[in-house]
């Protein structure tokens, strides 16, 4: 029983080298011999992607620095402008442009809230 798994074993062998011979070949002619992928060239691939994950990361640290750096009175005056629009768009006070009308009121408990954003409840 062992010569026959032994012949089984070297069947099988004999004919996934032939079907790598056949892809490799396929390969070559369809994309020609200098545009076939390699180790190499895969490795090279590999510390491209490495490298520009290492740059998006340092990117993003540098940009948070950045923000981190800002004076507080800065940080906080984008929140404010934010929130005055919001609660102005929640009243009706908007303006022509504003969702909100004379005879609604926000309901919600955060003006950041997209539920709170949606939902109006009419005074009439």
């Amino acid at each position: 029983m062992a010569t026959a798994e032994v012949g089984f074993v070297a069947v099988s062998r004999a004919v996934v080298s032939y079907a790598a011979e056949v892809v490799a070949g396929v390969e070559r002619r369809m994309v020609g011999d200098a545009n076939v992928r390699t180790a190499q060239g895969n490795a090279w691939a590999a510390i491209c992607a490495d490298r520009a994950r290492a740059q998006a990361r340092a990117d993003l640290d540098a940009m948070v620095a950045a923000l981190a750096a800002r004076e507080p009175h800065q940080r906080n005056a984008g929140r404010r402008r934010a929130s005055k629009a919001a609660n102005q768009r929640n009243t009706g006070q908007a303006g022509k442009g504003g969702k909100g009308g004379k005879n609604q009121l926000a309901v919600g408990s955060s003006p950041r809230s997209s539920a709170s954003q949606a939902v109006r409840v009419s005074t009439r």
